[in-house]
């Protein structure tokens, strides 16, 4: 391990340079020479540096998913040039060049992260062994050598003998027991990061070798990190359960908030999203608009659970657009559009029937006079007119037909010329 530390010292003083920065702003609280202000500045170092390597983290994602995606294909080159090595690689290195990915793009925070590990054991070294190393002079040096965590010195190891551990002014079992709960969590979180990858994380219609791969790797790390830990110091210690935690909140966050297609995760998160779209009627998230666009964009290729959700809003009465955002089906519009129209038709009736007059009375409609209304009792003054009726208003053709019907008088034709009278 310190052949390997000394391959990375070209590092050694910023990284030292970091512990430094982070030690005076936790030394003026805690103390220069206590466990917490040492102890939290490794903490704030790793914190630092998971942070500069979030982007590489994003592209770890894409590139996990994409070789998901193309497991199938892969399997079929396998079996096709299984007794041909070397076309069988020039196969593979042509489907990753197709599609834009690349099998090394999943190792990225690891690889970028191993140097700062090195590193700084190699910082913890030195100040076990009492070397000044990166800008760590004497004074920070003795301080570092008297902290302790816990009872446990930062640059004491599980196995240390107990002369290393009595020059550090600690006691070897206390260095025993806060190294092995170290040891203990340090591989639990790590166990625990690759199982929820793998039981929720995965895309669970497709049977792999890639799954079994991973699911190997789930038991074989946490038994790789218990053994290497017994040679690490309790500050590398530190930081290799920070980063752990670290990576498994990390983790979480991606499950929850943006699942790999086809696995438990995505059902869960698809039904919390159906949830809120049909109680609010939109999406607000540029993350959940990204999600909705791809399964709009994969149209009949969707999943089960994919499907379930474009089923569920269909029923609500709502429809995914192309952009990611979800509007109310045409189906939604002209139903509300029609009920509409029949309010306003149902209104416009009940409003015509409000303003029709009431049924007039025969008797009112002989008199003339309108129901409600009460009859003149003044006279009118205007002469009234003395000419018959006749010479007033000229009869209409088929009026007073019933009257000449009643005199014999035929109703139509010329009419017969009356006999003269016997006088």
């Amino acid at each position: 391990m310190d052949t390997i530390a000394s391959l990375f010292s070209f590092i050694t003083w910023p990284v030292s340079w970091v512990i430094v920065q982070f030690h005076k702003v936790y030394g003026a609280i805690f103390g220069p020479d206590t466990g917490w202000a040492w102890g939290l500045s490794i903490v704030s170092l790793v914190i630092l540096i998971r942070i500069c390597l979030i982007p590489l983290f994003v592209k770890q994602i894409k590139a996990t998913r994409a070789m998901q995606t193309l497991q199938p294909e892969m399997k079929k080159i396998q079996e096709r040039y299984k007794n041909d090595r070397q076309r069988q690689s020039e196969e593979m290195m042509k489907l990753y060049k197709e599609s834009g990915t690349n099998p090394l793009s999943s190792c990225l925070p690891i690889l970028a992260q191993s140097p700062f590990f090195f590193a700084l054991y190699h910082v913890l070294a030195g100040i076990a062994s009492g070397k000044k190393i990166g800008v760590i002079n004497a004074d920070l040096l003795e301080s570092a050598r008297n902290a302790h965590i816990f009872g446990a010195p930062l640059a004491a190891k599980f196995f240390s003998s107990e002369s290393q551990v009595s020059a550090l002014h600690a006691s070897l079992t206390d260095v025993r027991i806060v190294t092995a709960i170290m040891i203990v969590l340090m591989s639990a979180s790590q166990f625990y990061t690759q199982r929820q990858l793998m039981t929720k994380n995965v895309d669970t219609t497709v049977k792999t070798p890639f799954m079994q791969q991973q699911k190997m790797l789930m038991y074989v790390f946490p038994i790789m990190f218990a053994v290497l830990g017994v040679n690490f110091p309790v500050g590398v210690l530190i930081y290799w359960l920070t980063t752990n935690v670290w990576t498994m909140g990390q983790q979480m966050y991606v499950i929850h908030n943006n699942p790999t297609p086809g696995s438990k995760a995505q059902a869960a998160y698809l039904e919390r999203l159906t949830k809120h779209v049909t109680q609010h009627g939109k999406i607000r998230r540029r993350s959940e608009k990204a999600i909705v666009k791809a399964i709009v964009a994969k149209g009949r290729d969707r999943n089960e659970f994919e499907r379930k959700f474009v089923n569920a809003l269909s029923k609500a009465g709502l429809a995914a657009q192309a952009d990611g955002t979800v509007t109310k089906s045409a189906a939604q519009a002209a139903a509300q559009t029609d009920e509409g129209a029949a309010t306003g038709t149902a209104t416009d009736t009940a409003a015509a029937r409000r303003q029709q007059p009431k049924r007039q009375s025969k008797s009112q409609r002989q008199s003339g006079t309108r129901a409600g209304d009460s009859p003149s009792l003044e006279k009118s003054d205007e002469p009234q007119d003395t000419k018959p009726a006749a010479a007033k208003q000229p009869q209409k053709p088929g009026s007073g037909t019933r009257s000449k019907a009643q005199s014999g008088q035929r109703k139509g034709g010329p009419q017969r010329p009356k006999s003269p009278s016997k006088k």
